[in-house]
């Protein structure tokens, strides 16, 4: 429907999963895209060829967002080649599942963090003066940052992080005409989620639906944030869960 023409979207870990099926529907509906992996070469270049048989520009780039100085290369080698961005989705993040206080590994939880919730600021950082009225930034949460997960700790604790970082850079943005909402993610067949998926638990457990969402169904919400139909929308955060009732 062209709905993102003539927009510039940067967005992290869209070599797969959510990210993916993401920068494809925005390539879809009009945008060049430029994408952040942090591995996972073949996966990339298969969704920047996917992206391009659209007729849509797309550009790939492999660092860590938590490299400051990767963070300021890579968007001037965005801006340098789409002239600005119009859209920043901060979706990359890692998780590792453990059963217990005592199973929780440092090298995981400084890991943990710095993917989730260190990187996304200091990107966000950097991109930010390049956004402009209109403009809008799209983060990636979960529903653990609201009822928790008991394998999930450090996770968790980066998610919550996320929609606190949202709602107050949303404030920040208010003045300048920058939107800056949040999806916040229920079961989702992807990757990152295998190990913890709800399609696991008994079913007394699971969301309303019974199911864990495709990536494609989550993709949607995104699309409806960048749009002009979410114009009144920022500081919020969406919640595709599956019917999963909780505060916040």
């Amino acid at each position: 429907m062209g709905k993102l023409d003539h927009k510039s979207v940067l967005i992290t870990g869209a070599d797969s999963g959510i990210g993916r099926a993401v920068a494809f529907l925005f390539a879809l509906e009009g945008a060049d895209v430029a994408i952040i992996y942090h591995s996972g070469n073949q996966d990339a270049e298969s969704i920047q060829k996917d992206i391009e048989n659209l007729g849509r520009k797309c550009i790939i780039f492999q660092g860590d967002i938590n490299d400051y100085e990767f963070c300021e290369e890579t968007t001037q080698k965005v801006i340098s080649q789409f002239k600005k961005i119009d859209i920043l989705i901060n979706n990359a993040g890692v998780q590792f599942p453990a059963e217990s206080m005592e199973e929780l590994k440092e090298n995981n939880i400084g890991q943990t963090f710095d993917s989730n919730i260190v990187g996304m600021i200091l990107l966000t950082k950097v991109v930010f003066p390049y956004l402009k009225e209109g403009s809008c930034v799209i983060n990636t949460t979960s529903v653990s940052a609201y009822q928790g997960h008991p394998e999930l700790l450090d996770y968790s604790a980066t998610r919550g992080a996320i929609v606190s970082f949202t709602r107050s850079l949303a404030l920040q943005a208010k003045p300048k005409g920058i939107r800056v909402n949040a999806v916040a993610l229920g079961p989702v067949a992807i990757p990152l989620t295998q190990e913890t998926s709800d399609d696991k638990k008994e079913d007394s457990a699971k969301p309303a639906l019974e199911r864990s969402a495709g990536p494609e169904e989550i993709a949607f919400s995104f699309l409806f944030l960048a749009g002009n139909e979410a114009s009144q929308m920022t500081g919020q955060v969406l919640l595709p869960n599956g019917g999963l009732i909780i505060n916040g």
